[in-house]
């Protein structure tokens, strides 16, 4: 069965407005990748537009996107944070931030409204980005004696690995970060090799 490793994500920044019944809305969409840059980049947005009405959210983190949260922000429930959110996976992406600020208008929109409303200013955010591929890696550390060099370097050449850190010397270690779909192969192969030891990377 063939391995998938790569998800969708945008590349940038992108922003749309909309407008009902005189409140402003102003979705910006921004890919992120952790949630402490998800806060980072709210906390950014709710200082320049210090003098909204609502900060409505909903972010996506990781490969298989379970890393989530939505926020409704003083809104009624549901009626912001969830459509954001639905527009996130009608799209399929992931790495990914989305936040609609309220300007009040005076009128209130009634949940059809409200929901109509942030669907329709997250949409256009994302349609306004630009679409990016996103390759999953395994990183991986390679211990090695230095007579091993070029048989264990002939290995890393493939064209799905990338070398992050390399140590030579009479022991050497590589960290290398592999596509999920190559890494069953790339570790039989380098364990073909004598003396050869293949660890996780942990960071």
């Amino acid at each position: 069965m063939e391995i998938s490793d790569t998800y969708l994500s945008i590349s940038g920044e992108s922003r749309s407005t909309f407008r009902d019944k005189a409140s402003r809305f102003i979705g910006l969409a921004m890919p992120v990748e952790s949630e402490e840059e998800a806060k980072l980049k709210l906390e950014a947005i709710r200082k320049e537009y210090y003098d909204a009405n609502h900060h409505c959210y909903a972010y996506r983190i990781g490969a298989t996107g379970d890393v989530y949260r939505v926020n409704d922000d003083g809104e009624p429930s549901g009626t912001a944070g969830r459509p954001i959110h639905g527009q996130i996976l009608s799209k399929g992406l992931s790495d990914i931030l989305v936040v609609v600020i309220r300007y009040f208008g005076g009128t209130k929109l009634g949940v059809p409204g409200l929901i109509h409303a942030y669907k329709t200013t997250s949409a256009e955010a994302l349609s306004q980005a630009r679409i990016i591929q996103k390759t999953i890696t395994e990183k991986m550390v390679i211990l090695f004696e230095y007579p091993r060099m070029n048989e264990v370097m002939r290995i890393l050449k493939d064209d799905g690995v990338s070398i992050l850190s390399q140590q030579f010397d009479e022991s050497c270690r590589i960290v290398v970060a592999v596509r999920k779909s190559k890494s069953g192969e790339i570790k039989q192969r380098l364990s073909l090799l004598m003396n050869i030891s293949i660890c996780e990377y942990i960071s």
